[in-house]
């Protein structure tokens, strides 16, 4: 039985709603084991919303009781937020649980706490002494895995950040989730950073420069990659198991595209298997009992293998 835990997210939003939902879809399911993550007494009062049992938990104290208003911005909450996926982490390290799932958090809340934050992936690298440059992002979606050289940052910093060497170390942690997810030699498709990967140089230099030597070193260690060729012709053969995005837009676009509000967002390059939902805490809806669960079943899925 794959264990595998669910931090609440943000606990005014919909994280909460959405993780008792999951939890209690898979209760019916003899091979997953869903254990919940967050204030108790949030839990609690979310079930007795719902009118379903309180599942199975781990309590993780971190809100202040006033600061719990379903539907509103708080930084109390944002840093609630960070406890309840730093707990989950730390049963992944633990061994206590298989794999964690983070709930939607708001990064506003987060950052208005005093913590410098800009999503799941440099929190967990933190937490498992991960080097951030070594964590990345992965999206997947209907079959579609996009993984990213960089994120939340402007294009001027993403492209000044880009080396070979760190699209190497992308390929190196895509190839290793792979492993965790079952699936053994993948191909990789290599974007370009470059309309038409740069066109030899006509569209800039940087592909000249950063992808192509990437690529070499790659298919020198016996790696499957193709590219650097254009997002969008590759995207288009969907000929690869996995796809190396240089840029946020280039992952999120498509993702998002085909799968508004069921997209998982798994953090690669460290050493537990940790995964988000791919939208965020709704607050316009929370604490309205109509949430849809199914980007946490369909990530749980994911990570237990059976989607």
């Amino acid at each position: 039985m794959m264990r595998i835990a669910i931090a609440l997210g943000d606990p005014n939003g919909i994280g909460p709603e959405i993780a008792l939902k999951a939890a209690h879809h898979f209760a019916r399911h003899g091979t997953i084991r869903p254990i919940l993550v967050g204030d108790r007494f949030v839990i609690e009062d979310t079930a007795r919303r719902l009118a379903l049992p309180v599942p199975e938990l781990s309590d993780a104290p971190a809100l202040d009781p006033a600061g719990y208003a379903p539907g509103t911005l708080d930084p109390r909450a944002g840093k609630a937020t960070v406890a309840y996926a730093t707990a989950a982490a730390k049963l992944a390290q633990e061994g206590k649980v298989d794999a964690v799932i983070g709930c939607p958090h708001s990064e506003t809340a987060v950052n208005r706490a005093g913590i410098l934050f800009s999503g799941y992936p440099g929190l967990i690298a933190d937490v498992t002494a991960t080097p951030r440059d070594r964590a990345f992002m992965m999206l997947a979606a209907r079959d579609l895995r996009i993984a990213h050289a960089t994120l939340h940052e402007s294009v001027a910093t993403a492209l000044a950040r880009l080396t070979p060497e760190r699209v190497i170390a992308l390929a190196e942690a895509t190839l290793a989730t792979a492993g965790k997810l079952g699936l053994s030699a993948p191909r990789l498709g290599l974007f370009g950073i470059n309309p038409h990967a740069g066109e030899n140089g006509l569209f800039g230099d940087e592909d000249e420069r950063i992808t192509k030597p990437a690529a070499a070193a790659l298919r020198a260690r016996g790696v499957a990659v193709d590219g650097p060729v254009g997002a969008d012709l590759l995207l288009s053969e969907r000929r690869h198991d996995f796809y190396l995005a240089m840029f946020h837009d280039q992952g999120h676009i498509p993702i998002k595209l085909i799968s508004p509000l069921r997209a998982s967002a798994l953090t690669i390059g460290v050493p537990i298997l940790f995964a988000s939902i791919a939208h965020g805490c709704a607050f316009d809806i929370a604490g309205k009992g109509i949430a849809d669960a199914t980007g946490v079943i369909e990530t749980v899925e994911l990570l237990a293998g059976t989607r």
